[in-house]
């Protein structure tokens, strides 16, 4: 197995167990996995390949918990600007349904690209789409191209409009059985349980506003026996609320806890609209949290009470959402609004940089369920990424400039490495032809708005 060593970095921010900030640091990798982390004159002075980080700050990859990737094709539609979930949704669904699997797996490519720029070594996306022959295999495809580590979401959406749901008839499937068949398959095919896997699925019906009750249990029950996670759409918007309670009587959370979807193999997306006994109890069934504060800014969603998650010891990890109800894939960027956000309301000590930092990285590995990522020390996966600090969006930042890559304006990463290979290097992706993704994407995008 071939060694990497990155030495001499400014500052390198460990998250282990004692959160330890090392000046002067380094990290040394054999194969894809972390070998030793500490001060540069702790470590070996020889590697197969060596990396100067003077004048970077080095730390974890960056972990999104929660995507949509197809949506990069309708970022910022003029239909959708100044729609709440309700409405914006059903904008883009009719341009949606003329999705197929090229379009699957472009947008795949494109946003993967777009997140690890922005420093994403590990990233989650829930695709409850398959119009025209498209399957969860063409952005599988993407990232497995790209070096990505990567945890699709089998989704579906079995309950269009004329059975009271919110989606359009053409967008959904309606063979709940063939849904499910297609989960087993995905599975058996691509699921990686190991240490260091680079692909884990999970089951994940999109929200109780377009799935079925017996597909929510038939999905548990699934995941289950599979040993694999469970995600959804939760407690997101008023509307959802009021849908539930016209529905089935109960309010989101409750309603979950009914289905069995309550437990440490289980994240949900958003999870805003809860009260106090509620945040208990995720605390009390370790289910997992993905905050989305750009999504839930954008579109008028509400503010998630993630100082209430972090207090009860609730597991709450970030993404950006998808990238038509955000219009970035940004991870830094991500992480910034969600400091920016908690302080709208309850003031400059609600979240502190680092906490927003440890979110990113140790809150998203254990929301995926992971013990392998999320942190730079000894037997840990070899995924880093550093921004270099002589940029000017940082210049006049050097005091504590980990809390500047949060406080500043969000910074493309100067290096990124998953796995033990380096992906970004001087900033560019490596033997990635960006220009050539961002084409293709576009015209696709353009076909695919034009058409209706």
């Amino acid at each position: 197995m071939g060694t990497l060593l990155v030495r001499h970095a400014r500052l390198l921010a460990t998250m282990d167990a004692e959160r330890r900030e090392i000046a002067d640091g380094a990290v040394f990798i054999r194969g894809n996995v972390i070998e030793q982390v500490g001060r540069t004159d702790e470590l070996p002075a020889h590697a197969d390949q060596i990396i100067d980080a003077s004048d970077m700050v080095v730390l974890p990859g960056l972990v999104n918990t929660h995507h949509h990737f197809f949506q990069s094709l309708t970022r910022a539609l003029p239909g959708a600007q100044d729609a709440e979930l309700f409405d914006w949704l059903l904008t883009l669904y009719p341009i949606w349904a003329r999705l197929d699997g090229e379009a699957i797996y472009t947008s795949a490519k494109l946003v993967l690209c777009e997140l690890m720029l922005s420093g994403c070594t590990t990233a989650s996306d829930h695709l409850y789409l398959f119009p025209n022959g498209a399957r969860l295999d063409d952005e599988i495809r993407a990232a497995q191209e790209l070096g990505v580590r990567f945890h699709p979401c089998r989704g579906s959406m079995s309950v269009g409009e004329s059975e009271g749901g919110l989606p359009p008839d053409a967008v959904i499937e309606s063979d709940e059985q063939a849904i499910l068949d297609d989960c087993r398959r995905v599975v058996a095919q691509y699921h990686q349980p190991e240490r260091y896997g680079m692909c884990r699925i999970a089951l994940a019906p999109c929200a109780p506003f377009n799935v079925s009750e017996q597909l929510m249990r038939d999905s548990a029950t699934l995941a289950r026996e599979l040993g694999v996670r469970l995600h959804t759409h939760v407690a997101e918007t008023r509307d959802e609320e009021e849908y539930c309670l016209q529905r089935v009587g109960l309010r989101p959370v409750a309603y979950m806890r009914e289905l069995d979807w309550l437990g440490p193999d289980v994240w949900w997306a958003h999870a805003i609209w809860v009260n106090d006994d509620e945040v208990a109890l995720l605390a009390d069934t370790g289910t997992g949290v993905s905050h989305c504060p750009t999504s839930n800014m954008r579109l008028g969603s509400g503010i998630a009470p993630v100082p209430a998650y972090l207090r009860a010891g609730v597991q709450v990890s970030l993404a950006v959402d998808g990238s038509a109800s955000n219009d970035s894939s940004n991870m830094l960027a991500e992480v910034r609004h969600a400091l920016l956000l908690q302080r709208v309301t309850r003031g400059a000590g609600a979240l502190s940089a680092r906490q927003a930092l440890e979110m990113a990285t140790l809150g998203g590995a254990a929301v995926l369920g992971r013990d392998d990522i999320g942190a730079l020390a000894p037997g840990m996966a070899a995924d880093l990424i550093a921004f270099d600090l002589q940029q000017v969006g940082l210049a006049g930042a050097q005091v504590d400039p980990l809390a500047a890559l949060v406080f500043c304006q969000p910074q493309g990463v100067e290096l990124s490495i998953i796995n033990g290979r380096v992906v970004v290097e001087h900033g560019r992706l490596v033997n990635v032809d960006v220009a050539e993704v961002v084409a293709r994407h576009n015209a696709i995008s353009r076909a695919l708005v034009s058409a209706g």
